[in-house]
């Protein structure tokens, strides 16, 4: 979950919500600034206060809860996918040290955070918890083995987590407004970024094939470098070599700036639907989002 992701989708419904938040931007940069001095724990209560502050109402604007929810739902489907890889009784590989563990638990907590933290925001507007048995992490069987292979579970968390950098990416240029709030996205972004290195760092100790940290191409030379081609959607238009209507290819006259270079410098958007396909490989029928 980020915060400046669902900024900017409430934009979309409310286009002064930066405005209700509060008129002051020096303000604004104020409470994202909170996030450093306050425990996780007390984060949802602020956040929440933010927003019912923003509308001076206890239950939010319809078309503002809708995004809120749409990130909760995420949340949920994140957390419970690594909660069962801790907790479920039908896993049974064997993480390969005590360190591989830890991240995941890591991992987990940060979700279960976040889930408490739009639960905070959203109040009596939040949407209906998604339990466990709400979910599908074996895509109808396209992941069979993924709480009974190892490998197969990370090959799953690298596409969680790759799709949760690309949802988040491309929004740093419309915070450029909001000094502050630009500045929380960056920190986000690192610490998300960071999440989706480990996993590959993961994989790469676990296996012979090494993973680069970051997205690049793979054996058939496109974006998929997680060698699961059932995963393709996580990174469809991740191959793009032009940038800001140059390609990237060979630029200057440089004959090093391979395809490869030019996919592996920069990481290109997903939208929400796509997003939202993506999700509802993992969700039980009637309950997709």
């Amino acid at each position: 979950m980020n915060i400046v992701n669902i900024l900017e989708e409430i934009e979309k419904v409310d286009g002064e919500v930066y405005e209700r938040l509060n008129p002051r931007r020096a303000a604004m940069k104020s409470f994202f600034n909170i996030g450093k001095k306050i425990s996780l724990a007390a984060m949802p209560l602020a956040l929440g206060s933010m927003f019912q502050k923003a509308y001076g109402q206890s239950t939010l604007p319809s078309g503002v809860a809708d995004v809120l929810n749409f990130a909760l739902a995420l949340e949920y489907l994140e957390y419970h996918f690594y909660n069962h890889a801790l907790l479920g009784t039908d896993v049974t590989f064997t993480y390969p040290t005590a360190a591989a563990k830890t991240a995941i638990t890591t991992i987990r907590d940060h979700e279960k955070a976040h889930v408490d933290l739009l639960v905070g925001a959203l109040g009596s507007s939040a949407r209906t918890p998604i339990a466990y048995a709400d979910t599908d992490f074996r895509a109808g069987g396209t992941f069979a083995n993924v709480y009974t292979d190892y490998n197969t579970f990370l090959a799953v968390a690298q596409g969680f987590e790759d799709t949760g950098v690309r949802a988040y990416k491309g929004q740093a240029a419309n915070l450029m407004a909001a000094p502050g709030v630009l500045q929380t996205a960056l920190q986000i972004h690192s610490v998300e970024a960071r999440h989706a290195s480990h996993i590959r760092q993961m994989r790469t100790a676990a296996g012979s094939t090494v993973y680069k940290p970051w997205v690049s191409l793979g054996a058939s030379g496109q974006a998929n470098d997680s060698g699961v081609a059932a995963v393709d959607a996580v990174y469809a238009g991740e191959d793009l070599t032009v940038q800001a209507g140059a390609n990237i290819v060979g630029i200057g006259g440089f004959s090093g700036i391979t395809k490869a270079a030019a996919v592996e410098s920069f990481d290109e958007p997903l939208d929400k639907a796509s997003v939202v396909t993506i999700a509802n490989l993992f969700l039980q029928p009637g309950k997709r989002l």
